[in-house]
């Protein structure tokens, strides 16, 4: 984090306790200490503070260096504080001794208090999960590029390239391929996914579909997010950056090395939350190398005001309440000729999502594209905002996309 993103984070802060004392009563100091293993090095603390990223998994470390490690925090009176534990990536999170992903720590701040955990183990390095990607129990086959550098990102990372099964047998049969992203937890339930080990299992839901009948075969690729990750997948921050990577980097090396079908009829983006919103502008603004998008729970109500919320060093003064892709499709935005949208989001999940995406559905048909043909918005009933959530619903976008037609 940059010195001007401190600064920010701490005038957040005090505002927020109403000044750097505690004398005034609207603010409670929490202190935090947790056991973790011997030899555990540097723990980290994300959460939903702005000192602590906010949810930044390297942002800020916990003093001490033995078995011990405190934090202690300015909280303002009756707020909700929640926190994890990392080893400096989410990939080397705190973790059960099943290895699944620990539901956030929740405190509701009403005085000052000291809380006490104890974390049994943090999560294998990576690279023991990639070398025995079979260990997985996936259906087809992983494969790992590891350490994939990029001249328009700032950090290197993962990606699974996943061959349906039958690819190695199929002579020159070339196959679709779908990009889809925060790739960690797409297939391997050992990395997990959000609170509670859940992933996308996208193998199980992608063969099953081939088996019926209801989808072709299918290359998918998932490049990890990054510490960047909500910078890298905005539209109008470093999505642009992240689709030159896509486009120009790892696309050519995807074709090079697999037998794919090249070309957007049959290239598509997936992806949830940010990754949704990431999918839609691959297909809006790169319409000649991606032809349709998934767009699952997507992050539509992205704004000035939210990313004040979300990032404090990304703040702006006086910030606008309207949904970026709001003002660009106030703006004249259009949708390119051919592509095809999936948007869905759950009805738990409901506000604030509905109202962007209400916009959106009248500028696609204000635009001309049929429903049902060239686009779906659909809500799902009592669904939330979970990778369990879109592993139930993904064969639905997945069929729109790459069934028969």
């Amino acid at each position: 984090m940059n010195v001007r993103a401190v600064v920010i984070c701490l005038l957040l802060a005090l505002a927020a306790c109403g000044g750097p004392s505690l004398g005034g009563g609207n603010c409670c100091e929490v202190t935090v200490n947790v056991t973790v293993p011997e030899g555990s090095g540097t723990v980290y603390m994300p959460g939903n503070r702005p000192e602590l990223g906010p949810w930044s998994p390297d942002a800020y470390a916990m003093s001490g260096d033995g078995p011990v490690r405190t934090a202690t925090l300015s909280i303002p009176k009756g707020s909700t504080f929640e926190y994890k534990f990392t080893l400096g990536s989410w990939e080397r999170q705190a973790v059960d001794t099943d290895n699944r992903e620990l539901v956030n720590f929740r405190v509701v701040v009403t005085e000052h208090l000291s809380v006490d955990h104890e974390i049994r183990q943090f999560r294998d390095d990576p690279l023991v999960f990639i070398e025995d990607w079979q260990g997985s129990d996936v259906k087809g086959t992983l494969v790992y590029w590891t350490d994939v550098e990029s001249d328009f990102l700032d950090y290197p990372r993962n990606v699974a390239i996943w061959l349906p099964p039958g690819y190695d047998e199929a002579g020159d049969a070339r196959y679709p391929v779908l990009y889809m992203h925060d790739g960690m937890v797409l297939f391997d339930p050992r990395f997990g996914g959000g609170g509670g080990g859940d992933i996308w299992e996208v193998d199980d839901v992608v063969v099953e579909l081939i088996e019926e009948g209801r989808i072709r075969p299918v290359i998918v690729v998932g490049a990890w997010n990054s510490q960047d990750r909500f910078r890298e997948y905005s539209p109008w921050h470093g999505a642009p950056d992240y689709a030159r990577f896509l486009i120009e980097e790892l696309m050519p090396r995807v074709n090079a090395e697999f037998r794919t079908l090249t070309g957007p009829a049959d290239t598509a983006a997936m992806g949830a939350s940010m990754g949704g919103l990431l999918s839609w502008y691959l297909v809006t603004r790169h319409p000649d190398n991606f032809g349709a998008c998934g767009c699952m729970s997507s992050s539509m109500h992205l704004s000035e005001r939210v990313i004040g919320e979300w990032a404090a060093q990304m703040a702006v003064d006086d910030p606008d309440e309207t949904p970026f892709i709001v003002r660009d499709i106030e703006n004249g935005l259009v949708p390119p000729d051919g592509v095809r949208y999936w948007l869905d989001y759950g009805s738990l999940e409901a506000d604030p999502f509905a109202e962007p995406h209400d916009a959106i559905h009248a500028w696609l048909v204000d635009s001309g594209l049929e429903e049902g043909d060239d686009f779906v918005l659909r809500v799902y009933e009592g669904a939330g905002h979970n990778e369990a959530a879109w592993s139930a619903r993904m064969a639905d976008p997945l069929v729109f996309i790459f069934g028969n037609r």
